[in-house]
């Protein structure tokens, strides 16, 4: 079995201190990440003439967006929970056959997707609630964007690997470095050589494909614990099923996004228009900025978790956890204190257009108005994932979005005369109640499954 003398020790490491050596560069990833997301539309919401129409096009294509990467997660966010309690059993066969097998799933969906959605795209985007307008700019970026879609699948589907064995710098490196080259490209792609809209999609996919293969350099070298070998890339449905079972939470609640996305645009451009429309697009923006540390955070208490489950070590997973806790709560309420206190500067950051800042800086305090309860959903959720429990984290991320957010969007405009204000209003009402079902649940249930895995 190899080893690794320089990744944190799961077993006996100080709780509070492995969370930061693993959370720390996982929120700091998730942040860069976001670049990969808001860079493009900074940029872009800054052509001159053209910024809020381009902005709002761009917007358009974040359901696709949000489907790549949902069926990224379905295969990285199951199997790598997975291999770490299979690594905390000491069965590190066991952890490389899901490696591969996950490999081989995200190639095989990559290819599914790049056609599906190239051909679809226009037809999609019309859907979604392009105007004559910005369906052109929602066009010219989808294409190149789908065209990468390898790239994108590779890149968060397997870096969740590396950070489950402990390797969170290098996991982190994965979106530094493509960060950076797309943040250098973007400027140089949309304005020096005047690509607009399709050289922002070509920057990142180009960035994508760098963190790529410095994913599968590691995964394929001398420092990784779980290596990546064409011999465990063979599917086994005994392999990879149980991965697929677990990540479905995930991909339920990526691909609702989606769902979600499409259902705020046909409705805001209903009711208020292309305006209403680009706000939502800078909102998307900024909820990232909550959602996607949020998601670093648990990255980094997720191998915590799991390898102790795996051990039979009830007290760690407890300490991981109301670490974790803590630690989402606390960031969410500051997050949203800030929001509510200066708006229009976050709102700025993405338009220079007077009319599009002021719309958005109100739009965005209905909004986020129960974003600090996220971090008591989002913690105890992605709890359930760590612990395997695959059909209660499913039920949860089904209820926020499916059964509460969803619905609420086409309701609530029936009991207010400004539409706009109760499109944008459903997502607090269903950010608290989601949230207080979901920590109520855990704390139910986080005993029992527990006890269940004493062997």
């Amino acid at each position: 079995m190899k080893t690794q003398t320089n990744t944190p020790n799961m077993e006996t490491g100080s709780i509070p201190r492995l969370l930061v050596q693993l959370a720390v560069p996982a929120v700091v990833a998730q942040i860069i990440n976001l670049l990969y997301n808001i860079v493009d539309r900074i940029y872009i919401g800054h052509i001159p003439g053209i910024g809020a129409a381009a902005l709002t096009g761009v917007g358009l294509f974040a359901p696709i967006l949000m489907l790549l990467n949902a069926f990224a997660m379905l295969v990285g966010s199951g199997g790598a929970p997975r291999a770490a309690i299979a690594m905390g059993k000491k069965d590190n066969d066991l952890a490389e056959k899901i490696l591969g097998n996950c490999f081989t799933l995200l190639v095989g969906l990559s290819i599914i997707l790049t056609i599906v959605f190239y051909v679809s795209a226009p037809t999609l985007l019309r859907l979604f609630g392009a105007s004559d307008v910005t369906l052109t700019y929602a066009s010219d970026y989808a294409r190149i964007y789908i065209l990468g879609s390898f790239f994108v699948l590779i890149v968060l589907g397997m870096n969740t690997f590396i950070t489950t064995q402990g390797f969170a710098r290098i996991s982190m490196m994965t979106t530094v470095i493509g960060a950076v080259i797309n943040i250098i490209l973007d400027p140089i792609f949309i304005f020096v050589l005047g690509m607009g809209v399709k050289g922002a999609a070509l920057a990142t996919v180009l960035s994508q494909s760098v963190g790529a293969v410095w994913i599968l350099r590691f995964l394929t070298g001398k420092k990784t614990i779980l290596l990546l070998k064409r011999s465990n890339m063979h599917l086994e449905l005994k392999v990879f099923g149980p991965c697929l079972a677990l990540g479905i939470s995930t991909f339920v609640m990526l691909s609702t996004e989606s769902l979600l996305s499409i259902s705020f645009t046909s409705s805001l451009s209903r009711f208020g228009g292309d305006v209403a429309v680009g706000a939502m697009t800078i909102i998307t923006s900024i909820s990232q900025l909550v959602s996607l540390p949020l998601q670093g955070i648990c990255q980094g208490g997720q191998p915590i978790i799991s390898y102790n489950f795996g051990a039979n070590k009830p007290d760690r997973v407890k300490k991981a956890f109301f670490t974790q806790f803590c630690t989402c709560i606390i960031y969410t309420s500051a997050f949203c204190l800030v929001v509510m206190i200066f708006p229009k500067a976050f709102a700025a950051i993405f338009t220079s257009d007077k009319e599009l800042v002021t719309y958005a800086s109100w739009a965005l305090r209905i909004y986020m108005a129960g974003i600090f309860s996220i971090g008591f959903q989002v913690s105890c959720q992605q709890s359930f994932m760590a612990l395997g429990q695959a059909k209660v984290s499913l039920l949860l991320a089904c209820l926020r979005k499916i059964i509460l957010l969803i619905p609420l969007i086409f309701i609530l405009p029936n009991f207010f005369d400004n539409k706009v204000f109760a499109v944008f209003l459903a997502e607090p009402v269903s950010d608290i109640i989601a949230a207080t079902v979901t920590t109520i649940t855990f704390f139910t249930l986080f005993n029992s499954i527990l006890k269940k895995d004493k062997r």
